[in-house]
């Protein structure tokens, strides 16, 4: 996994081509060293992504939203009316800083 630090996010990136086994590793394995930080996962190496796939990082999406933090999926080559509204899938990393910028407004205001 490569992590990349910016101001209020981390971005993390699969450093294997398997998609399923870096959102287990990320729940199993490297939990605890992101629960603290807005999350985005940049899948946008995977130009064949299935919503199976994307289903995946569901249960760890639901952990990060319950514990006041964002947790955003960039990928650009599955159809966005596809996805569940519980997830957050944005097609460029600029969106996903974006995405994580108004959900922090959201939680300073108190509109969630």
């Amino acid at each position: 996994m490569n992590i990349i630090e910016k101001e209020n996010y981390s971005i993390l990136e699969d450093d294997k081509n398997n998609v399923t086994g870096f959102s287990n590793f990320l729940e199993n394995h490297a939990y605890n060293q992101i629960k603290d930080k807005n999350i985005v996962i940049d899948l946008l190496k995977y130009k064949k992504l299935t919503l199976e796939e994307l289903l995946t990082f569901l249960k760890l999406s639901n952990k990060q939203r319950k514990e006041n933090k964002s947790f955003v999926i960039v990928n650009d080559a599955i159809n966005i009316e596809d996805i569940p509204e519980e997830l957050a899938v944005v097609p460029t990393l600029h969106e996903a800083e974006d995405y994580i910028q108004m959900e922090e407004l959201q939680r300073e205001f108190g509109l969630e």
